[in-house]
């Protein structure tokens, strides 16, 4: 049978890579003959609507038109932080015959006929619902932590006449700039790489022209 690997991260800078859960995966792909036949890497927030992740949403449209037997994953949170979304993304499967494989929930959504084993929704369901409730969490944390430091008289933002040398930028912003060199849109590149619309339409007027 044949895969794909999705792996993602949300930090479109070089603090996280998806290294370690491509080899994780290609590690379960052959001790399970299974036959990787591509790798889809994206940076972007699992918090992203499904629309806004254009690598999954090419991921999912490979395994469609490539007859993909089986999606590997690192962990639920991979796919989606949004219930809604997870649950959107796991019909497509089903519709089309998909499975997946999530490996720190070992977890696999459909059985040896081909169909969801029983408790596949309902686990999906209250996984999701727990990675976006931690998601909620951490961001009110931050939020709270951020007032008060506020409120102690700390100071946000760059210092006045701060400016990123360009090469900080490029190296920064590495991932953006390639596919605008690719010949990919503002638009488009802001939704793969997760960075705004006005970032990589500066970065094209400063690395592109």
């Amino acid at each position: 049978m044949n895969a794909i690997i999705y792996a993602r991260v949300s930090s479109t800078n070089d603090r996280q890579n998806t290294e370690r859960q491509v080899t994780d995966l290609q590690r379960y792909a052959e001790v399970n003959n299974l036959q990787v036949t591509k790798v889809f890497e994206e940076k972007i927030s699992g918090g992203k609507t499904n629309k806004e992740r254009q690598v999954l949403q090419d991921a999912l449209q490979f395994a469609v038109d490539n007859s993909i037997d089986y999606i590997l994953s690192n962990e639920l949170s991979r796919i989606g932080r949004n219930t809604f979304n997870v649950l959107e993304t796991i019909k497509f499967l089903i519709d089309n015959h998909i499975n997946l494989y999530l490996q720190k929930e070992k977890f696999t959504l459909l059985n040896e006929d081909g169909k969801p084993s029983p408790f596949a929704a309902i686990m999906l369901a209250t996984l999701s619902t727990c990675a976006e409730l931690e998601r909620e969490n951490i961001a009110f944390r931050l939020s709270s932590g951020f007032r008060r430091f506020i409120e102690n008289g700390g100071k946000v933002g760059r210092k006045i006449g701060y400016t990123k040398s360009r090469e900080k930028k490029e190296d920064e912003y590495k991932d953006t700039i390639r596919y605008l060199r690719k010949g990919f849109g503002v638009r488009d590149t802001a939704k793969i790489t997760g960075t705004s619309e006005r970032t990589v339409a500066r970065l094209k007027k400063e690395f592109c022209q």
